[in-house]
């Protein structure tokens, strides 16, 4: 047990080391490429950070398991969303720019539906025989992919904030070279993998040893643990002033979870959607909606406190309706 506890803690270690690098590798890149920190947290740091969901659901695909590929990702979404998103606000608010407000979390929310009404198309709308997504609906869903990255990048030149106070100061601090904050970059998502993954399989056995059902830790740890790097890339994002950073994270990791992970698994092998239900489907409605509506209300274009709570009230909803599933 003591070597177990010794593991978990490494593991952390390792997470919360490693969103250091990544937050500081990426915004040395940031700076050196002249796109804005919210596109370096959508494509490196958000793909970075989604590696483990890509994992699971590429390998549930390719042993024909549905069930966890996509379980894993609408579960890791709600959590990204619900979560993570709002325990971040509740450290700093974040604030929402012009192209977040009208480009990327409109295109998150269009995502979130567009796998909404593919995956369960014979339940709402009464086509075809099984909810799911077919093959060519995942190539589909590269092609958008691929085409929302090429827009992003296209877009940028206008999406920087006005400076301020944290901003000057956070300009202090050293940019690296390129080769430099590449290897920062890379070798803190590596710790990030390696450290989530310690963490979550030694939390496992200790949960085990402690007579903790399968089911509890499945809901748990296993649902939460593979979004664990986002957390702590978020939160030290955050407290480095990288606002825009922490939520392009989020938002990059629940476009590439949909668009990227779910679009390969189903060239891989076509998706059921036999065991979601339509509670699983709502919550993960709600979650991409409170991201869209945090614009409108509280203070406008900020994602604050008090949306933060709404988040949070959706998410623990959310999970007192699991457990009473068990």
């Amino acid at each position: 047990m003591t070597i177990e506890i010794l593991l978990v803690i490494l593991g952390l270690a390792l997470v919360v080391g490693g969103a250091n690098f990544v937050v500081d590798g990426a915004s040395s890149l940031a700076r050196k490429w002249g796109v804005s920190e919210f596109v370096i947290g959508l494509t490196i740091v958000g793909f970075g950070t989604s590696l483990p969901e890509l994992v699971v659901s590429v390998t549930g695909a390719l042993q024909g398991n549905s069930d966890v590929a996509v379980g894993n990702v609408i579960g890791s979404n709600i959590f990204n969303s619900l979560f993570i998103l709002a325990v971040s606000a509740l450290f700093v608010p974040m604030v929402i720019t012009r192209h977040n407000k009208f480009r990327d979390i409109p295109i998150m929310l269009l995502t979130t539906f567009l796998l909404i009404i593919l995956g369960m198309s014979k339940t709402l709308l009464g086509l075809g025989h099984v909810n799911g997504l077919s093959r060519i609906e995942g190539a589909v869903m590269i092609v958008l992919f691929i085409l929302y990255m090429i827009y992003c990048f296209k877009t940028d030149k206008d999406n920087a904030l006005p400076p301020t106070p944290e901003d000057a100061e956070a300009e202090q601090v050293k940019v690296y070279p390129v080769f430099q904050a590449i290897i920062f970059t890379v070798m803190g998502l590596l710790a990030l993998i390696v450290g989530g993954k310690l963490f979550v399989n030694h939390s496992v056995n200790i949960a085990r040893a402690l007579n903790v059902s399968d089911k509890f830790i499945a809901i748990t740890l296993l649902a939460m643990g593979t979004s664990l790097p986002e957390l702590v890339t978020s939160i030290v994002a955050l407290a480095k002033h990288k606002g825009q950073m922490a939520l392009g994270n989020i938002i990059g990791s629940n476009v590439f979870n949909i668009l990227l992970i779910l679009g390969v698994s189903s060239l891989i092998c076509p998706m059921s959607f036999a065991s979601v239900d339509l509670v699983d489907i709502a919550a993960l409605a709600v979650s991409a909606i409170l991201i869209w509506t945090s614009v409108y209300t509280g203070k406008k274009n900020l994602l604050d406190r008090f949306d933060a709570c709404i988040m949070l009230i959706a998410f623990i909803a959310y999970m007192v309706w699991l457990f009473m599933k068990l």
